[in-house]
């Protein structure tokens, strides 16, 4: 590729924090109101941090010491643990990506419903329309050039970050310290702190989800180097915002009273302290936040997706690129997914936490097949040939990325588990079709027979728990 196409770490680490500052941050308030109080929070927040801090070293790890490998999140596990379970890391990272997109329309439907109600929670017939009108706009933006988008991607990431801290500023003004300690333990919860705890772990998965923005665009960094450092920066920056973002409110308003406000909560909480103009204010940075948030996020879609057909673990359709080297097919696909996810909406009491926390599920088990690898090649030795005393190191950050991604497997709940399931089972279909066009066996180890088995079987009873309406939604 030209060297005037390749991307720079600004331009990287852009994309991180464009990832992760999107619909999540603005939801925050409410949505660990709902389950805890400050002392809950940051619990949640140090294990969600320390978890991500050790995840996004090990990418940091992997980016220098394997540059090889493109695409980290889909090639790690590819590299790591064979084609099958490289092609369910694809497909997993991929359409948690889709649905994390359509949370994003969901949430920018919300938002005016504040002041429209013919949007309500943001799945009214009329949202849905207008969510479709702005998914094909962005879907043929997004076709004129992925560095075009990325330049768009990175005015917007400046741009939406301002709100978030107008708004952290004001509040550390109108702190209260007798209201906040009020609220420590959880004001009223009467469940313990453990069950808070927990209840919020899928959450902070959601938010965080975007810190392998740099690994996935690996392929146009000017220098390797770039990747690990724009991913530390990132992950730095957009954790104080959230973090920040949880606690203040909880010195201004009693946790019931967050808990009861309509999303996006940061709006109702700032309307509170300074008046209307705080609502109107946050509603336009979020609209700010959250289309830059999926316009990046369309873009991974598709480079995900791109680079599993170019390794032909996707049908080689994925690999095609069209006039402005965008990979159009894989862009199409993408769109059509979200476009079908959206309509369904319809059907969901609380299409937003739905969407929230199925991305969350969806996108850990990539996760942890990429802190996996990373415990694996530091364990063998590989790559240390030259720093041996950096092995002991990364041992240590990859077997405490592993243990914090199965433990929110676990915190998330199988409800998510076998609902990621249904998703995973047909995408299936897809790795037959790549390894067909090649003459291969469809599996050719006896392990890719019992992953599958244990998919479809999870799937099978997802789908009677949906039928039977022991699994809701």
């Amino acid at each position: 590729m030209a060297g005037e196409q390749k991307m720079t770490r600004m331009a990287l680490t852009a994309m991180v924090v464009g990832g992760m500052v999107g619909a999540g941050i603005f939801s925050l308030p409410r949505t660990f109101a709902n389950a805890t109080g400050p002392l809950g929070a940051v619990i949640a927040w140090a294990i969600a941090g320390t978890g991500m801090y050790m995840l996004a070293r090990v990418f940091q790890a992997l980016a220098e010491r394997r540059p090889d490998i493109d695409a980290g999140v889909y090639a790690y596990a590819r590299e790591g643990f064979g084609d099958y379970p490289g092609h369910l890391s694809a497909f997993g990272y991929w359409m948690g990506s889709c649905i994390g997109n359509v949370s994003y329309w969901v949430l920018i439907k919300s938002t005016r419903g504040a002041f429209f109600p013919v949007f309500g929670d943001g799945n009214t017939v009329v949202a849905i329309v207008v969510a479709s009108i702005g998914i094909w706009l962005f879907h043929f933006l997004i076709l004129r050039g992925v560095q075009q988008a990325a330049a768009i991607n990175k005015i917007v990431t400046i741009a939406k970050v301002i709100p978030i801290m107008v708004f952290i500023l004001i509040l550390i003004f109108a702190f209260k310290m007798d209201l906040f300690s009020f609220n420590l333990y959880g004001g009223d919860l009467t469940v313990g702190l453990f069950e808070q705890v927990k209840a919020t772990m899928l959450v902070t998965v959601f938010v965080f989800i975007g810190i392998e923005g740099a690994s996935v665009y690996s392929r146009f960094a000017k220098e390797r180097s770039d990747v690990g450092a724009a991913t530390i920066a990132g992950f730095i920056g957009v954790t104080g915002l959230m973090v920040l973002v949880t606690l203040l409110p909880y010195a201004v308003l009693q946790r019931a009273d967050i808990a009861g406000m309509r999303q996006p909560s940061m709006a109702g909480v700032l309307e509170a302290v300074v008046g209307p103009w705080g609502a109107v204010f946050v509603s336009v940075g979020l609209l700010v936040s959250v289309l830059g948030a999926y316009l990046a996020w369309a873009l991974i879609c598709a480079e995900v997706m791109f680079a599993a057909g170019k390794s032909k673990d996707m049908p080689k359709m994925f690999a095609k690129t069209n006039a402005n080297d965008v990979p159009h097919v894989a862009m199409w696909v993408t769109s059509i997914i979200i476009q079908i996810i959206v309509i369904t909406t319809y059907w969901s009491r609380d299409a937003f936490s739905l969407m929230l926390n199925l991305t969350s599920a969806t996108t850990l088990i990539p996760y942890f097949l990429v802190a996996a690898f990373g415990l694996m090649i530091a364990k063998r030795g590989e790559t240390y040939e030259v720093r041996p005393e950096e092995r002991r190191r990364d041992l240590i950050l990859a077997g405490i990325a592993v243990a914090y991604t199965l433990f929110m497997l676990y915190a998330g709940g199988l409800k998510y588990i076998l609902l990621a399931a249904i998703l995973f089972a047909p995408g299936s279909v897809l790795y037959y079709m790549a390894r067909r066009e090649q003459g291969l066996a469809v599996f050719a180890k006896t392990s890719d027979w019992v992953l599958f088995g244990v998919i479809a079987a999870a799937a099978v009873y997802g789908v009677y728990g949906l039928a039977t309406g022991v699994i809701s939604i």
